[in-house]
Order: structure tokens, then C-alpha cells, then sequence
């Protein structure tokens, strides 16, 4: 299990509400609470995204560990959650709901969760009628786990009401049971106490991203103010399915023009080694070209038999394929490419600063007076 948990954002394919999937009653064993559900979420990620070898950044409730022991079903679940939580494996806050909706909105990860978040919908509109951002765990009758797609709805000025009382009470001990900065993952962080590596991306990968507090980056372990420390390069993830397994991972920089084919040049990716004989014709030199500018991605055909595109973010599972073009079109997360049949180029579900910041405008209310023509009777 470990080896699919990370600590660093830019390696996760999901964030996952671990107190919300521990607690969900309706997965696998009975109980109150049970680590074990978190496996079958893993092995549902697994499937959905076509790679064994996923990751998943957890974040949880103190809660979840210090306030519920007697309700794990298995003792050594207390044990080994402790562990994950001093490894860093797990991010433990008073409340989880902020942080993973903090996440989700600056990094375009999205959420493994039952929550409906209505409490947080005043302070984060986006929430309002949102069908991209999260998946629900739901039980199969075989006894393992889908993620569904979830359509947030929109929730009404009594039903927030109602969810912000509910969660004040919860932050005060009382219950059992804003505008986005992007700016944020585009920079390096650094910790002023000398000992702390939790932000710093030169000594590891597990670099985390800061906590906001009066909207100014914090360190998680020691409060203070954490200092910039520099741009932080943006990648792009993609993957090579051959007919549906993951067969290579390849990372694209900022600023970078790659071409992508059976046998492409000096900085371009090759595939003919990668490939069964059999899944290289109709495979050309230069096959499709990516380009990554301002944190937007860009793909264009420059195949001699064409390639195919098609979107798998969509509410109902994948779109249909549809020509990609000699021009340039946008390749967003979550996007496939059909090289040749059989062979995919698959770009990971995160997004990049840029294309949240388009998406967080795309979902603004218009303003009061843009509400069309007015008509006198």
C-alpha cells in the first residue's frame, strides 16, 4: 500500500479523503471503520486510470485517528495510520475538508470523496454545479469499489446555512462525527528552520505544497511563514498504454516543443522500442507534436495516416474519438491520443495553473448586469 501513497502533489493522480472512505459503512467489511477500504479504493483508482502503479496524496481528520480508536475494526489499523501520518504519508489536520478543496482547487486533482461540501459552497462558488473535480466510491456486487463520477448539484441558501452551523460546531469540538491562488504551486517554498525538508524540491521529490493561512504560505510542521524560494518548473505527466497497460511514463517541461513517434530525433520520444512489431505500422517518424507554453498543452497531428483524439473527463466516462488535425488543439488533462489502434498517449487528470485559472473563469457567475436582454411588457 505504501508504495502508492506520496507526499508529493505533483506525482498524485488523486487526493483522497481518507477519514470519508474509512468511515464509508457501505464499502467492503462491516464495522465502523476499516483501513482495508482504503485498498479498495486504490484498486478502483487503479482501474479507472489504467495504471498499477498510481499514487494517491491522503489527507484525514485528527479525528479519524485520536478521536475514534475503539471504532477500527482491526487495532493494528490505529498502528500503521499513526506511522503513515509521522512518514508524512498522510496529511493530518483538524479539519480535512479545507485542505482537500485547497488542493483541488490549485493543483486540478481530483477528489475521492462522499462529502458533498455544502458548508464550504459561500466561500468557494466553484463547488456550485461541479461535475469534473470528483469521484464518490460506491460498493460493486462483487465486492469491490467504483469511482463515480459526482455532479456536486447546487445546493440551496437554506442547505449552506445549515452546513456551515453543522461544521462550526464540528471545529469547536461540539459534533461527532475564496478566491483560488494559483500562484502558489508555480513557486518553490523553504522553510526558515534549517532542519525542515517538507517544501524543498532539492532534497527529494516530496516536496509538499504550504498551507495557507491568512493567505500567506505556512509551514505545516513548524507555523511559520515560509519563504519563496524561487519558480517551480511546470511539467506535464503522460503515459503510453498499449492496449490498455501502462508501458512508459514521460514528463514534458514548460516552454518545451516534443515530437512523438516511431523514431522522432534528437529530443524527441521514441516508441519503437517500446512497442510490439505488430503495433508500429501505421506508427510515422514524427507521429503527433506537443507543445507546452504558459502552462497550456497543445497537440497536433503529423501523422501520415492521422490520429485520434478524445476526452475521458467527461461525466458518462469517454468521449468519442475524434480527429485530431494538423492544427493545434488544446491536450487537457485527461486526454488520450490513439497513435494506432491499440496504442494511447495519455495525459495525467492534473492541470496546470493556467488552464484551473480558464476553468475557474469558465465557471464564474456572469455579473448582475449581464443577465441578457430585458424586455418590457
Amino acid at each position: 500500500m505504501e508504495n502508492h501513497l506520496t507526499t508529493d502533489f505533483s506525482e498524485a493522480c488523486f487526493l483522497v479523503d481518507l477519514s470519508n472512505v474509512v468511515r464509508n459503512r457501505g464499502l467492503g467489511e462491516p464495522g465502523l471503520r476499516s483501513l482495508r477500504r482504503l485498498q479498495l479504493v486504490l484498486d478502483a483508482a487503479k482501474e479507472l486510470a489504467r495504471d498499477p502503479d498510481i499514487r494517491l496524496y491522503l489527507v484525514a481528520d485528527a479525528s479519524l485517528r485520536l478521536g475514534g480508536r475503539r471504532e477500527f475494526t482491526d487495532p493494528a489499523d490505529i498502528r500503521l495510520l499513526g506511522r503513515w501520518v509521522r512518514e508524512g504519508l498522510v496529511e493530518e489536520l483538524p479539519d480535512a475538508d479545507e485542505r482537500l478543496l485547497e488542493l483541488c482547487e490549485y493543483t486540478g486533482i481530483p477528489v475521492i470523496t462522499g462529502d458533498r461540501f455544502r458548508g464550504e459552497r459561500l466561500d468557494r462558488p466553484w463547488l456550485q454545479g461541479n461535475t469534473d473535480d470528483f469521484l464518490e466510491p460506491v460498493p460493486a456486487r462483487d465486492g469491490t469499489v467504483r469511482l463515480v463520477p459526482v455532479d456536486m448539484g447546487v445546493a440551496s441558501a437554506l442547505d449552506i446555512s445549515m452546513k456551515m452551523e453543522e461544521d462550526a460546531l464540528k471545529k469547536m469540538g461540539l459534533l461527532k462525527g475564496r478566491s483560488p491562488r494559483f500562484d502558489v504551486v508555480n513557486r518553490n517554498w523553504r522553510c526558515e528552520d534549517r532542519r525542515c525538508s517538507l517544501y524543498d524540491t532539492r532534497k527529494g521529490s516530496a516536496a509538499l505544497l504550504p498551507r495557507i493561512i491568512a493567505g500567506v504560505p505556512h509551514c505545516q510542521s513548524h507555523g511559520g511563514r515560509l519563504l519563496d524560494d524561487g519558480p517551480r518548473t511546470a511539467t506535464v505527466q503522460l503515459k503510453l498504454l498499449v492496449e490498455g497497460d501502462v508501458k512508459a511514463r514521460f514528463t514534458l517541461e514548460d516552454g518545451s516543443t516534443v515530437a512523438v513517434g516511431r523514431a522522432p530525433g534528437e529530443g524527441g520520444i521514441g516508441l519503437l522500442g517500446l512497442l510490439p512489431e505488430q503495433r508500429t505500422a501505421g506508427l510515422s517518424r514524427i507521429h503527433v507534436e506537443l507543445r507546452v507554453n504558459g502552462g497550456i498543452v497543445q497537440a497536433r497531428d503529423r501523422s501520415t495516416y492521422g490520429t485520434r483524439w478524445r476526452s475521458t473527463a467527461g461525466k458518462s466516462g469517454p468521449g468519442p474519438w475524434h480527429p485530431l488535425g494538423t492544427a493545434e488543439r488544446p491536450y487537457r488533462g485527461g486526454d488520450e491520443l490513439l497513435l494506432v489502434e491499440g496504442v494511447v498517449l495519455s495525459r495525467s487528470g492534473r492541470r496546470f495553473p493556467t488552464e484551473l485559472a480558464n476553468e475557474w473563469r469558465r465557471r464564474q457567475p456572469p455579473p448582475p448586469d449581464d443577465a441578457g436582454e430585458t424586455r418590457m411588457y
